[in-house]
């Protein structure tokens, strides 16, 4: 026996469910296995035996290999074969300076607009196939076990809208808007003035569909627009930025959040939503699935912990106020998108190409299991522009009319809902 084919039995021995590997004039393990791999050549045993699990679903986008088993059963397999990613990310991470200088050079504005584009204007028909109705691509809150994906997300959009203390005729501002969902519940539930901006032209033009088809054209606005073309003054008494920062690019979050506390009036609130590292010093994950997930799904994506977010929004002039890590709602909304998508999976092939639908099996399946192993976190950062006037707060010299208690955020009929 070779050294690679003792390396592979003793991989195949130690794995949480059994695999089953073909390849042309060889094969390994039993026949009956949950999950099975057939490659069309010997370079993919390599990466198997040096848990690059990267390179294994690239190989599966691009055809050079197939998988059979239940998503579930082969994130079973896959982690374990990872092992850590986390520190093996850390160990390959480059040097500070030179991780700035590529952050950079990768956000600039065309740039940006071009990553934005490449993975959210896919076809909108396809992302409908495994989202909610509403269409929120980005965690949900299962404020009860027993929700739906449909009622998670609408609890997601509430809890949002109450954390952020909406109120009728305020003006809100949503980054990166996605598909509107949380731009037309403020607007509809909250009675607020909202403004919603993205990159992607799909969600741009779906977005106007929406709002003149509710009558909305006067409250609600949606623009083509990257947020430093943002008139830079106090303009919008709260702003919400959900699922965007991790697309602006590390060397540029503090000059992102100066962005935010310019436009934030005195005394405005400020809520960032976003995926963070749970390393350290990586920028992303390793074993490959960084790499994986930077060349077919999110090009320029930067992921950073959430103290280095901290620290970049305080530097950007922004109190911090609450943090809430919502991790594991995070696996189970991958999960219900993962499921989603196995069980409408020739629809999706109909949609868009065979190597877009075998990427996304793997990133959202694949994500999921990040979530659910802690590899991956999902911060909610609520934070303020301080106004000044000591006075103006429920206390007298405390400067903050932000509430002295968490009970606002989960009371059934919020303040300032609209209706």
């Amino acid at each position: 026996m070779s050294a690679l084919s003792a390396l592979i039995a003793g991989r195949l021995a130690q794995l949480p469910r059994s695999l089953a590997l073909e390849w042309p004039g060889g094969s390994a393990g039993a026949p009956a296995a949950d999950v099975r791999l057939k490659l069309s050549g010997r370079r993919a045993l390599s990466w198997l035996a040096r848990g690059q699990v990267g390179d294994l679903a690239a190989a599966y986008a691009s055809g050079e290999l197939d998988i059979e088993g239940s998503m579930r059963d082969v994130m079973a397999v896959a982690g374990a074969l990872a092992g850590d990613p986390v520190r093996r990310g850390e160990r390959l991470s480059r040097p500070r300076w030179l991780q700035q200088w590529r952050s950079a050079w990768l956000h600039h504005r065309q740039r940006d607009a071009e990553q934005v584009r490449y993975h959210y204007d896919v076809c909108d028909d396809f992302f409908a196939l495994w989202l909610d109705p509403l269409r929120v691509y980005s965690c949900a809150y299962y404020a009860d076990p027993l929700m739906s994906l449909a009622q998670a997300q609408q609890a997601k959009l509430d809890h949002v809208c109450r954390k952020l203390r909406l109120e009728p005729g305020q003006r809100l501002l949503d980054i990166g808007a996605g598909w509107g969902g949380l731009l037309l519940w403020a607007a509809q539930h909250y009675g607020v003035q909202a403004l919603g901006i993205t990159l992607s032209t799909h969600q741009h033009a779906y977005v106007n569909r929406l709002i003149d088809e509710r009558g909305l054209r006067g409250r609600v606005e949606m623009r083509l627009l990257d947020y430093r073309e943002l008139p830079q003054a106090g303009t919008f008494e709260r702003i919400a930025s959900i699922g965007m920062f991790e697309h602006v690019g590390s060397a540029r979050l503090t000059e992102y959040f100066s962005t935010l506390a310019r436009l934030v009036t005195p005394g405005g609130l400020v809520l960032n939503h976003g995926i963070t590292a749970c390393g350290l010093r990586n920028g992303q994950l390793g074993a490959g699935m960084g790499e994986f997930i930077e060349d077919h799904i999110f090009p320029g994506g930067e992921l950073v912990h959430v103290s280095r977010v901290a620290e970049t929004l305080a530097r950007g002039g922004l109190e911090l106020l609450d943090a809430e890590n919502l991790r594991p709602h995070y696996a189970r909304t991958l999960w219900a998108w993962s499921d989603a998508l196995e069980a409408r999976i020739e629809q999706a092939r109909g949609l868009t190409s065979e190597a877009t639908v075998r990427a996304y099996r793997l990133y959202l399946a694949g994500s999921a299991m990040c979530f659910e192993r802690g590899w991956l976190a999902l911060y909610q950062l609520l934070a303020a522009r301080l106004d000044g006037a000591v006075d103006s707060g429920p206390l007298p010299g405390a400067q903050s009319a932000y509430p002295f208690n968490r009970e606002y955020m989960y009371t059934q009929q919020p303040v300032g809902r609209a209706g």
